[in-house]
């Protein structure tokens, strides 16, 4: 064994003493000291007396480089690349594959998921945590559960205690995911958070479905876009925290923060998802009503608010006349909440069917389109389904209301909405953009169980995109029967892509009828099975 020491003159001294960072075992057999002297440096040679071969001697270039020089630097540099910037990339921790559980792990685990544990409430049972809750989680619904259940208007014992055909049972629990939004501290937990944004992803639709009913039936004149506006106005992301606010519910949104000192981009994320889990959790738990009730009185919105008013345009008037129960009052939220279709009733949703529908649709009745394209139509949808009435005369009616309103769906706005703004697909075609939104965020939530929910949600958009709506009408050659106006029929004739947007209104629409008159089984129908949204039917050669 041997070191080599490169001394420089001008440090060296004769008579200084070595020193050694460890201490030197006395049992070594004796050194060597070999002084050596060249005219620029002297050179100490160290042996010690081994039984091991000694090394091979390094180079004495590598040696003499000085520390600050070029090539060493360059060197370094060349390495520090390679560490920095390699190769081949490495793929993101997400792709890198996990070893498997094995089949008794990946059962139990199966077998003790909330998700499995309902079978007479699928949607619910797809909503709730993929893994039971653990004592952090309780210990947060002990701690602030109380204040959220009294500042939305719910009784204060515990969920857990209701009978177990009762969705509103784990109320408790989807109450506790909706708080949890993804700047909070459990969070980070995989369950919690999946949970949180699948809620809040069908809490979104569940509120946009709500205030089309509502406003359909409260303004049976007024077309789409003012609505919008409204909505907007009262549910738009930078109005939330007023509500939240409104409801006493901000510290359980912020527990550390003051939500008046909070910058916008700080305070509106969070509280648009928990704003949006909230109506999700209640949604499921309660139903429709409940959820007029806590927008219209917990969080005291306000329809007839300066700030909710649409914008001031030049209205056409409107001289037809509406349905009878609209005529004398104007509808408030406790009339669309509690309203129950009678027993004899022609349709699921009569009164949403009078508001789009108008009265006046009957002078069409028995016109050349009533008899060349009506029964195609309804062959290619499967109508008229089969209903079991107590009177054949309701099944009689039920059909002549359905045949006005797909004539109404195929109405293009060019032939007659100057002379008469509601003879055309538009009110149908809000309505049916809503359910058919709501309608696939069910089915998507159902069917991937442990998908998050922004995945769902870019999932969800992919599906529905306006081009893929109006492709499918088309598929089905249905697009041949849109009622267009002469000129405006020569122009989609010349330019087939103006044609796009009529196709995928007049799709909508056909939901929004199809919602009104036999009820949501029957959108699922439509989506599902006679358009083949998700494309797993085979095609035809």
């Amino acid at each position: 064994m041997g070191f080599q020491f490169v001394i420089q003159p001008s440090s060296f001294y004769l008579d200084q003493k070595l020193f050694f960072s460890s201490p030197i075992d006395l049992s070594l057999p004796p050194l060597h000291l070999k002084l050596q002297k060249s005219s620029r440096h002297f050179r100490i040679q160290l042996s010690v007396a081994t039984d091991s071969p000694p090394p091979l001697p390094s180079s004495p270039q590598i040696q003499q480089v000085p520390p600050n020089s070029p090539q060493r630097l360059l060197k370094e540099l060349a390495q520090r690349k390679k560490t920095a910037f390699p190769r081949k990339k490495i793929p993101p921790r997400q792709f890198i594959l996990k070893p498997p559980l094995d089949d008794a792990k990946l059962t139990e685990r199966f077998l003790k998921s909330p998700q499995l544990s309902l079978k007479s409430f699928p949607l619910l049972s797809s909503c709730l945590p993929p893994s039971p809750l653990n004592i952090a989680d309780k210990t947060w619904i002990d701690e602030y559960l109380l204040e959220a259940k009294q500042a939305l208007g719910y009784p204060l014992q515990p969920s857990d205690q209701l009978g177990d055909d009762n969705p509103a049972k784990h109320f408790d629990t989807l109450l506790y995911l909706a708080f949890q939004h993804p700047s909070c501290e459990r969070s980070k937990a995989r369950h919690i958070r999946n949970g949180h944004s699948r809620l809040s992803f069908l809490g979104a639709n569940v509120i946009e479905m709500a205030l089309a009913e509502y406003f359909l039936q409260r303004y049976p004149r007024e077309s789409p876009g003012p609505m919008r506006e409204r909505v907007y106005a009262l549910i738009g992301k930078r109005f939330l925290p007023k509500w939240i606010k409104a409801a006493s519910l901000q510290n359980l949104v912020f527990p550390y923060d003051d939500i008046d000192k909070l910058t916008r981009k700080d305070r509106e994320p969070p509280v648009k998802t928990v704003f949006w889990a909230l109506f999700g959790a209640i949604f499921l738990c309660f139903g429709m009503p409940e959820v007029y009730r806590v927008m219209f009185e917990a969080f005291g919105m306000d329809p007839d608010d300066e700030s909710c008013q649409p914008k001031l345009r030049r209205q056409l008037e409107d001289v037809d006349y509406v349905s009878a129960e609209f005529e004398t009052r104007q509808l408030s939220w406790q009339d669309v909440a509690g309203y129950r279709p009678p027993p004899d009733a022609l349709f699921a949703h009569p009164r949403l069917f009078r508001a789009c529908v108008p009265p006046g649709m009957h002078r069409f009745r028995n016109n050349i389109w009533d008899f060349d394209n009506r029964p195609k139509i309804m062959a290619c949808l499967g109508y008229p389904r089969p209903m079991k009435d107590r009177i054949p005369e309701i099944t009689e009616a039920r059909n002549i209301e359905l045949g006005l309103g797909l004539q109404l769906c195929f109405l293009h706005p060019s032939k007659y909405k100057f002379e008469h703004p509601r003879f055309c697909f538009e009110r149908l075609e809000y309505v049916g953009q809503k359910i058919q939104d709501l309608v696939m965020a069910e089915r998507l939530l159902m069917k991937h169980l442990d998908a998050p929910g922004r995945w769902l949600q870019e999932r969800h958009r992919r599906l529905l995109m306006n081009k893929f709506c109006g492709r499918y009408l088309r598929d089905r050659h249905l697009h041949h029967h849109i009622i267009l106006d002469e000129m405006v029929q020569d122009r989609f004739e010349h330019n087939r892509r103006l044609r796009n947007p009529a196709t995928t209104a007049v799709q909508q629409a056909i939901h929004g009828l199809s919602y009104m008159v036999y009820g949501k089984p029957d959108v699922r129908r439509l989506m599902f099975e006679v358009f083949d949204f998700e494309q797993v039917q085979p095609k035809e050669v």
